[in-house]
């Protein structure tokens, strides 16, 4: 009797400590889901995928007069947190070329759909994201052809 309630023991124990280790990564799950993650198992899409984002970005965007007065071109870099529920918040130029580029990059970012959010665990968090938007100004080579410069 005694050897059958030692092996009911050792059989339930791995049990018991598995369902108190998962009860616990619920904890900690809830607890990085206020987080803000850089890697996560599937990041934030854009609706459509990065085609339809980069359409969105052409069909938005406008080229800064004073960028284009002074030829001002290149990337400008700008973060922002893909919230829980999809939406964007936090948005911030990290890196950029100035004449109105980099608040017109802030704009068109504000003005995103919401994403599908990131997933960490199989549970929507939090994700940081920095997205590069290129200013071209397109100036004429020889033999009239159309040259974009960054």
């Amino acid at each position: 009797m005694i050897k059958k309630i030692i092996i009911a023991l050792l059989f339930a124990s791995p049990f018991i400590t598995w369902s108190q280790q998962k009860g616990h990564q619920q904890d900690s799950l809830s607890e990085k889901a206020s987080e803000v993650f850089t890697i996560v198992e599937e990041s934030a899409t854009f609706p459509g995928g990065m085609n339809s984002f980069y359409r969105f970005l052409g069909g938005n965007i406008t080229f800064p007069p004073q960028a284009l007065e002074k030829g001002v071109g290149g990337r400008v870099f700008v973060q922002f947190i893909v919230e829980k529920d999809g939406s964007i918040s936090n948005i911030q130029v990290v890196k950029g070329i100035g004449a109105g580029c980099d608040e017109e990059a802030a704009r068109v970012i504000q003005l995103m759909p919401d994403w599908i959010p990131a997933k960490y665990n199989g549970v929507p968090v939090r994700q940081k994201m920095v997205q590069a938007i290129t200013f071209a100004v397109a100036k004429r080579g020889q033999g009239g052809k159309q040259l974009l410069e960054n």
